[in-house]
């Protein structure tokens, strides 16, 4: 009898998709970059990457597993409601199926110290957290956030007017988790904190000069030395009353902060002083109620849309840049990574290039093309009013490349054999092959036949050509006794594969395209939460419909059988 567990189990659970890891390809028509560089800091290597958003996780997954800092993601709620830009009707087990095939890559993507927050309502909201208590641990879960997303109730509701959505919060590694506190709003900041710099930080001004106990030159003689002021002319540390007093700080100090120094002219002198800023990060811990007067609501979002594309049909279900600004201020440092795989209307990106973080963001639907380019163009630009943006002091810069998921490696011919997708051209399966078989893509600018590594003396090498044994011992005698070469040929003759293996003990031949063909699903486009595309069942026969016992709980439009319970302890 196997080992008991207590799961959440519904109708195809067991059923994975065997993923085709699919490359990349950059449009760089569609890639995106400011100018000119706006600070220091500014960031260009962001992606926005078009396709099914389980096939794009698959193809995170080689170059990003366990970089991943954050993880938001706004999934289709499943209420049956139909949007503009989603068809949110799924079959209840088919929703949970999809969504734990895309966590489970998720918690791979992210780093030790991560976190992922998911948006969900009522419908879904405790079916997801028992699913990702079986994906992530659940040890590791952080906590259930209630976001206030209406600002007004609903006067026509039935039974009760919904006023919240749920964020789900896990870490990847609870023990490794380290969130920011919450930053302190201007309101709840002592008074005298008077004043604003230029990037929006609060402080006061306190004189430079030391004032009370050992404030005399005699005190600290070191300290008794001339300033420059503004118009050039040299102040010395007088007291009130003539006397030499003495600077709070030493002349090494002053010249490594002298950026904090602010000079204010009196009567007939200047006066320095230094500012101190108000500790903004030495704020609370977060609470797990999140107001619309903090963050924003569902009206704020959507004019917030409205007023990036006044003339365009308003998208479904945005979420507010309050809220993302929240998320990532508490999860996430300047310069960390974070994804977004449900892109919508391309929030995360927005706000994430606004903080001074890198993104990823994947969204299949078209609006990635009329909602989400244009959204960050006008960010890049400095041209985005709204949101956050005089929140942070953005003003523009960095910018992002655009990617499309590679069509599948492998089709069928006229003949229905199983192919080369002619499609790729010699670098494209190249790189292909090697995200298949594990291996880095940095084709070597000198040896012809690197076209990748997975180690230091590991190296692989693609060709479409029937290789020959003079070739093979060509490429052995290059190669040498201390690396090993992968070689993925069309063919090889004149040997054995056996035979090669005894003769050439530092090359290992694989024919293509056999090598890859029982790996994945090939030809397998679209993975996306719409029903039009689900893998539904074959249909049950009217008779055995009709036999004694059936009938009951049956689905005719689906023809998926009586779901039962959610919730087994399995034998």
């Amino acid at each position: 009898m196997s080992k008991q567990k207590l799961e959440l189990t519904w109708i195809g659970k067991n059923k994975r998709p065997r993923l085709e890891p699919r490359i990349l390809l950059e449009d760089p028509a569609r890639s995106y970059h400011a100018a000119h560089r706006v600070t220091e800091h500014d960031i260009f290597d962001n992606r926005l990457i078009f396709g099914d958003n389980l096939l794009a996780l698959k193809a995170l997954e080689q170059e990003f597993t366990g970089k991943v800092k954050c993880v938001f993601i706004d999934p289709p709620y499943n209420t049956g409601s139909a949007f503009t830009h989603y068809d949110d009707g799924l079959e209840h087990s088919i929703w949970l199926g999809l969504m734990r095939d895309r966590l489970e890559i998720i918690r791979r993507l992210l780093s030790d110290d991560g976190s992922l927050w998911i948006t969900i309502d009522d419908n879904e909201a405790h079916y997801l957290k028992v699913l990702c208590d079986e994906v992530f641990g659940r040890a590791n879960f952080v906590a259930n956030v209630v976001w206030e997303k209406s600002d007004s109730p609903r006067m026509d509701a039935e039974f009760f007017s919904a006023r919240h959505d749920h964020v789900l919060v896990f870490a990847k590694t609870l023990t490794s988790l380290k969130l920011n506190k919450s930053q302190q709003n201007d309101d709840e900041l002592p008074s005298h904190y008077d004043k604003t710099d230029e990037e929006g930080r609060r402080y006061y001004l306190k004189p430079l000069r030391a004032m009370g106990q050992a404030d005399r030159r005699v005190d600290r003689p070191s300290m008794f030395y001339p300033l420059t002021a503004p118009d050039g002319s040299q102040v010395l540390p007088r007291k009130q009353d003539g006397s030499d007093g003495r600077w709070r700080w030493g002349n090494e100090k002053v010249e490594q902060e002298s950026q904090r120094i602010e000079w204010v002219k009196g009567r007939n002198d200047w006066t320095p002083y230094f500012r101190i800023f108000a500790d903004m990060q030495a704020g609370r811990p977060p609470e797990t109620i999140w107001f619309h007067g903090d963050v924003g609501s569902n009206r704020t979002s959507k004019a917030e849309v409205k007023g990036l594309f006044p003339d365009q049909t308003a998208f479904g279900t945005p979420k507010p840049e309050g809220l993302l600004r929240r998320v990532i201020e508490l999860a996430t440092n300047p310069n960390d990574l974070v994804l977004d795989s449900f892109a919508g209307s391309g929030t995360t990106g927005a706000v994430a290039h606004k903080m001074g973080r890198r993104w990823i963001m994947v969204e299949l639907g078209e609006h990635c093309h009329t909602h989400i380019i244009p959204r960050l163009q006008k960010v890049i630009d400095g041209t985005d009013p709204g949101g956050i943006t005089g929140a942070v002091n953005w003003q523009g810069g960095g910018g992002f490349r655009y990617y499309r998921l590679a069509p599948s490696l492998i089709v069928n011919d006229r003949w229905g054999n199983s192919v080369i997708n002619p499609d790729y051209n010699a670098a494209q399966l190249a790189e292909a092959l090697c995200k298949l078989e594990g291996f880095s893509y940095v084709p070597s600018e000198t040896r012809w036949w690197q076209h990748g590594h997975s180690s230091e003396r590991d190296f692989i090498y693609v060709t479409t050509q029937n290789l020959s044994a003079e070739q093979l011992q060509a490429l052995s005698d290059e190669v040498g006794g201390e690396q090993s070469l992968l070689i993925c040929c069309a063919a090889f003759h004149g040997v054995t594969a056996a035979r090669a293996a005894e003769r050439w003990p530092n090359l290992t031949l694989k024919k293509i395209p056999k090598m890859v063909l029982a790996r994945c699903e090939w030809g397998h486009d679209d993975y996306s939460l719409n029903v039009a595309n689900l893998p539904i069942a074959a249909p049950v026969p009217l008779e055995t419909m009709l036999s004694p016992g059936r009938g009951k709980g049956v689905n005719t439009n689906t023809a998926i059988p009586e779901q039962g319970t959610l919730f087994e302890v399995p034998s």
